[in-house]
Order: C-alpha cells, then structure tokens, then sequence
C-alpha cells in the first residue's frame, strides 16, 4: 500500500469551503439532482477538454450508445474500457469526462464509455447487461479497463462475467473508489460520513435501493467484492483517499483480490475524498491520473 500525503493549499481549500456532503438524492428530486450535476460539471468539462485537446463522439457498440474519446494522437493501439460513476443512478460519459479526458491524452489511446441504463427506470441487471454488450465486443484484442465508483463496481461484475463465459480478461485495471459492495454498513461509511465532501451514507443507500431493488446485494453480479477471484485476473490499481466515503470498501478489495493471487497496488491519499481525480481543481487529481495512466501503460510494454 502506498500512502500518499501532503495535501495540497487548493485540496484545503475546497475541505474548508465544503467540510461536508449533504444527502442530496430522494425518492423524488432524482430528476433535479442528475440536472444540478450535470450543469456543475459542464464548465470543468469543457475546460479540460479545452487543455487535454482530445475529442469525442457517440459510437454504437452492440445496440450500446458510447462515448469514444480520442487523444490529439493516438500512441498506443490498446483501448480503455472506461465505467462511469454516479451510483448507477446518475452520471454519464459526459459528466466523467474531467477524469477520461486527462487519462486519455496521458496515455494516448481511445477510451470508450458505454452509456449504460441508469436505475431506478432501469435496475440490475441493465447497466451490467449493456457493459457486458460492449465487454463483448472490445475484448477480442488486448485492452485495459478503468472504472470509478459504481464504474468500478461496473468493470469488477463485468470482468466475473467473462471469465465464466470463457472471455478473454483485461491486461490491465484501475479501480477509483470502487462502490463494489453494496452493503452500506461498512468502517468508513461510518466514521466517514460528514468527513467526505463528496458523499453520504445515505446517498449510498438510496443508489443501492434503486439500483438493488429486492434483489439480494450479496450477490457478485450486484456487489463483485463478492465474487471469486484467481491469478487470471488482470493487476489493478486501486486508488481512494484518507476521507473517502468508501475507504474501506477500496481496503477490503485489495486483500480479496491479493489473496485470490491478483496483483494488487492500493493508493491511499491522505486527507482526499471519494474519487478526488473527478475534481480538476486539484494537483492530486492530475498525479493519480498520471499515476494510472504509467500503470496501465506499463503493463502493455510487458
């Protein structure tokens, strides 16, 4: 495990501004709320498109709409798989574009994100159905897969699922914060909860009840810490941070994956909240993201 510290003047300031993150999602402004967010992070995403100089635009994948995201120059003939976050409630590649963007200008190839169906006008197993569409279709050559929050959750399921139908895995992952358990009583989603700027508890519980439905969350397809693991599985890099809501979840996947036989690199950094590189504002989100990228890259050059 790498601890990284030192946080930075602009990280502080954004803790000072917002000591803490209010429950924002209802049973009855989910609507608003995917709007609200959608607005706040227009203007981050056109800035870093701006500086990254990479270019976007809507793909069909097996009837599955994506975004395909393409460097100034394309270095590397590999591509991202990349999930989204947002609970599988809300979010979309656009809204993900402040962490995509850097990643695929810093390692020079396409990242295609599938749009997958958002709950709860479309609950398990949709979005996991129309990753695995997409899954289908990428991995008959050499590609790596990156996931944040419920992306993480996303890329962890559809992996499970191709190794049991026989499908060839990843060379490469990396886990940002990863909602993978949708059991909401972990350490951290108490002790963190009002610490994290970003998330809370019960904006966790509400996802999982959209998302979940009645269905048991035990199950790996819904929660993937709880499926089964081997040596096949690609080395991934997981990163979380010191206040992240889901600290504990990033903690307990690492060691189910090591002792499965994956090779793990865990990356906490100190002082930082659930999946921090979302926020462009900040020095560390552009270190973690450089950290990933020479990651990923590293292992294709292998």
């Amino acid at each position: 495990m790498t601890l990284n510290g030192h946080l930075s003047s602009e990280a502080q300031r954004i803790l000072n501004q917002q000591q803490s993150a209010l429950s924002g999602r209802s049973d009855t402004n989910l609507a608003e709320l995917r709007a609200e967010t959608r607005a706040h992070i227009t203007p981050a995403v056109e800035r870093v498109l701006k500086y990254t100089k990479v270019t976007t635009r809507e793909i069909t994948i097996n009837g599955v709409s994506c975004m395909e995201v393409n460097p100034p120059e394309v270095t590397a003939p590999w591509p991202i798989l990349y999930g989204f976050g947002g609970g599988f409630i809300q979010g979309s590649p656009f809204e993900d574009l402040t962490i995509a963007a850097p990643l695929c200008a810093m390692t020079g190839t396409v990242l295609i994100i599938p749009s997958y169906r958002l709950a709860p006008e479309h609950p398990w197993p949709a979005a996991i159905d129309d990753g695995f569409s997409v899954y289908q279709s990428l991995c008959a050559r050499p590609f790596a897969i990156v996931g944040e929050s419920a992306g993480g959750n996303l890329i962890l399921a559809l992996m499970l699922r191709a190794k049991k139908a026989g499908l060839n895995l990843p060379k490469a992952a990396a886990l940002l914060s990863a909602w993978c358990d949708l059991d909401t009583s972990s350490d951290s989603q108490r002790f963190n909860d009002g610490r994290d700027p970003s998330l809370a508890t019960q904006d966790s519980k509400i996802a999982s009840n959209f998302y979940a439905g009645h269905n048991d969350i035990t199950n790996p397809d819904i929660s993937p810490i709880n499926g089964s693991y081997d040596s096949d599985f690609p080395p991934c890099l997981i990163t979380t941070g010191t206040r992240d809501l889901l600290l504990s979840l990033s903690i307990r996947l690492a060691r189910v994956l090591r002792e499965s036989g994956v090779d793990v690199e865990l990356q906490v950094w100190e002082g930082l909240w659930h999946v921090f590189e979302w926020d462009d504002r900040i020095p560390e989100a552009n270190q973690s993201l450089n950290n990933i990228a020479v990651f990923l890259s590293r292992h294709f050059s292998q």
